[in-house]
């Protein structure tokens, strides 16, 4: 009986989560609204940065210099005057504002190599750091092509052929929508099963559950199997209707063969949810352990910046941990289209730390319902 305990402790489970109209509010958000707008947002790197131009010599270089900013990179240049620059900064509305000076045209031509001005709003580092070197090439050709006549198209000694794998159009779009993806997966498989234990204890029905014939281990399975098979079809149906249809980023690899890494990945993730629900005593502290666990493994897990640039103590601990080897494999399979063979190192270590965090779990469950007894 104990497989048909299991099934029948994991369909009410499915059920208390139907009556509960917040959690289905955040699957349904997670994995529809959250990864259309981290595949359409505006990415870190220069998109549509907003600039201001101080034109002090109205000039036709100066003019030259300012037509040469434009969609996508910038948005279209504001000429505004020198005493409204600090107060648009100030109100983030420009996060470049160029100052060129009286004469720029005159000292040119005559070889005085005159000064232009730029602020940045370093607030915004990803469009500060690229958008002021962009800036300088600019600004620098359209001067060069200005005292020359014409733009020259001189070859340079050595050439640099630019291939582009994997996303040959540098769309960052393709990027945000599956980390995305991968962040929800962790998020809620966490949530929902800390959440569904948290859940038995406020409403005192684990004290039914102790008087039935049920044991611990049945208890904790059908709580892991259940909230994980949520999870699992809402990444299925993100990845099939939003990522690859809505927003039309091409899978490379097979899906089935993600979707089976995702569904060893809930089992570590929906176990240490469990071990979390039996430390905390409510929702509130619950909350408070979710963001002490959620945000180490989600930063630190190679999904927002790669493993390479961490410190290699960093990168030692987060072995440890089931987001790493899902964020390794997710990529591999779903960016470069790896097959089995190259990405079975990761399944078994989702294996083995599934195993141990459901052990964990499974111990320290044991514990809490001993001393309720």
């Amino acid at each position: 009986m104990r497989a048909a305990n299991i099934f029948h402790l994991g369909v009410k489970e499915l059920r208390s989560l139907l009556r509960d109209p917040m959690m289905i509010v955040l699957v349904v958000f997670s994995f529809t609204f959250s990864v259309y707008t981290a595949g359409t947002a505006t990415p870190e790197t220069l998109h549509k940065a907003p600039i201001a131009i101080i034109d002090e010599d109205q000039s036709p270089l100066s003019t030259r210099i300012a037509d040469a900013f434009y969609p996508p990179h910038f948005m279209p240049p504001a000429l505004i005057s020198q005493s409204e620059a600090d107060a648009r900064m100030d109100a983030g509305l420009d996060t470049f504002a160029l100052t060129i000076p009286s004469g720029f045209q005159r000292d040119v031509l005559a070889g005085r190599n005159p000064v232009m001005q730029l602020n940045v709003d370093a607030t915004r580092m990803g469009q500060a750091f690229t958008g002021s070197g962009y800036i300088q090439v600019i600004v620098g050709g359209e001067v060069s092509t200005f005292l020359q006549g014409y733009r020259s198209n001189t070859a340079p000694a050595a050439d640099m052929d630019l291939r582009a794998r994997f996303n040959p159009e540098l769309n960052q779009s393709w990027f945000g929508a599956i980390m995305q993806v991968i962040d929800s997966v962790t998020m809620l498989a966490i949530i929902l099963a800390g959440a569904a234990l948290i859940r038995e204890r406020e409403h005192g029905t684990v004290e039914h559950l102790l008087a039935m014939p049920v044991t611990p281990f049945e208890i904790v399975t059908s709580k892991v199997w259940a909230m994980a098979l949520v999870v699992l079809a809402g990444t299925a149906f993100s990845m099939i209707f939003v990522v690859r249809g809505l927003l039309s980023v091409p899978i490379e690899g097979s899906v089935s063969l993600f979707l089976f890494g995702t569904a060893l990945h809930l089992f570590a993730t929906a176990s240490l949810g469990i071990f979390l629900g039996t430390i905390a005593r409510s929702m509130p502290q619950f909350g408070l352990l979710l963001m002490l666990v959620l945000l180490p493994l989600q930063m630190l897990s190679g999904a927002m910046t790669p493993r390479e640039s961490m410190p290699q103590f960093i990168q030692f601990l987060m072995q440890a941990t089931p987001n790493t080897h899902f964020v390794i494999l997710a990529q591999a399979i779903l960016y470069r289209g790896a097959g089995l063979s190259v990405v079975w190192p990761q399944f078994i270590a989702l294996v083995l730390i599934g195993c141990a965090l459901f052990s964990l779990s499974l111990a320290r469950f044991r514990k809490t319902i001993g001393t309720m007894t």
